[in-house]
């Protein structure tokens, strides 16, 4: 039997991933002022213990205003930077490609945690020491009601920002890691500025297609100037809004074009979130974004990661295998199970499971268990 496609090494520029299953980032809104700490630390190492290819952090934001919550993390000083780089030699030791996911909220900063009940943070419902801050977008329209309406960036400060994210760059290679990710998804700010329903602005950075995509190719390009050549860079992208009007998959298309000339190796395919409504056009079921890194991969030319409610490895394997995405992403299915390559392995390729992929530390017991079990099989 053939070695499976998922556990098919792949070399991106100079990195190679031992397999393709990357751990999607997922925010823990657990840090305090952007810093990572012990939790961070245990929770995206426990992934790299469990056989993962690439390990990514979460969202990260390039300046304090740009988190979500208080609790999001940040990579614009120095004390958040030493902590990512303690993360980054551990994620290394353990076989993984350590990744980052820079980025800024936009008009959905300045929340709650989700597990404190989210929502925006008012004057009237914040946590001592919580205080909202002032949120930005393309144009001046609140996400929904009750969020505040986000100030217009002007034209210098968007170039600000852009800086803001080449500085975060810079900071996220002297940490070491090896992919970096800008983070143009979910309805946060390089959202915002692709999507004509919060993108009414009539200047060169609106109107068109090639206006909206202006803030994010510009941005790319500045990062892929400080980012070394052979390390790879990453887009993740809604690649559908999920509401009439909106970004839809032949624009991302044409943007994973763009990406592609602009130096960038793989769009992460998410969708959705720019507005409450997308759920029920984009209704969540399991590899329902599956299509949208097949289409664009074939139509665009460019690699692409499927990320979305792949929970099984059967389903792992077929994407990889037929070509659909070149990496898939997991996320809910590692927090239920961060040995979930292992298990993959396990279930895909049972004639030359061995405990040769798990640690030193654990793997001579694993070994023993198997055997254990295996004798009283067939007992």
């Amino acid at each position: 039997m053939s070695t499976p496609a998922l556990f098919t090494p792949l070399t991106l520029r100079g990195v190679t991933l031992k397999n393709r299953i990357a751990v999607s980032p997922m925010c823990q809104y657990s840090a305090t002022d952007g810093v990572p700490n012990d939790w961070h630390f245990v929770h995206l190492g426990r992934f790299a213990i469990g056989g993962a290819g690439l390990v990514m952090v979460e969202a990260t934001a390039v300046e304090p205003e740009g988190r979500i919550s208080h609790g999001c993390l940040g990579l614009w000083n120095d004390e958040q930077q030493a902590q990512m780089a303690r993360i980054v030699a551990f994620l290394k030791s353990q076989g993984a490609v350590p990744a980052i996911q820079i980025g800024h909220a936009g008009r959905k900063a300045s929340t709650h945690r989700p597990f404190e009940g989210g929502g925006p943070i008012t004057a009237e419902n914040a946590k001592p020491g919580e205080a909202p801050w002032r949120t930005v977008a393309p144009s001046a329209i609140p996400f929904a009601d009750g969020y505040a309406t986000p100030h217009a960036l002007t034209v210098d400060e968007i170039k600000v920002l852009t800086g803001r994210f080449v500085d975060s760059a810079k900071r996220a290679l002297a940490a070491g890691f090896e992919v970096l990710e800008i983070h143009g998804a979910h309805g946060y700010l390089l959202t915002e500025f692709l999507s004509p329903i919060s993108n009414q602005r009539t200047d060169e950075y609106g109107g068109g297609i090639n206006g909206r995509m202006r803030f994010l190719l510009e941005t790319v390009e500045a990062v892929r100037a400080v980012w070394p050549a052979d390390k790879p860079l990453f887009v993740r992208l809604s690649t559908v809004d999920g509401t009439p009007g909106g970004w839809g998959i032949e624009d991302s298309v044409v943007l994973g074009r763009e990406l592609k000339a602009r130096g960038v190796d793989v769009v992460d395919s998410s969708s959705g979130g720019l507005t409450p409504s997308m759920e029920a056009a984009n209704k969540p079921a399991p590899l329902y974004q599956t299509p949208y890194a097949d289409q664009v991969r074939r139509e665009a030319g460019i690699a692409t990661m499927a990320v979305g409610l792949i929970t099984q490895p059967q389903e792992a394997e077929a994407i990889i295998a037929e070509g659909r995405a070149d990496l898939v992403a997991i996320g809910r299915a590692f927090l239920e199970n961060p040995n979930w390559p292992q298990d993959a392995k396990a279930a895909l390729d049972p004639e030359h499971i061995g405990d040769e992929a798990w640690p030193a530390a654990t793997g001579y017991a694993v070994k023993a268990i198997k055997g254990i079990r295996k004798k009283f099989e067939l007992a």
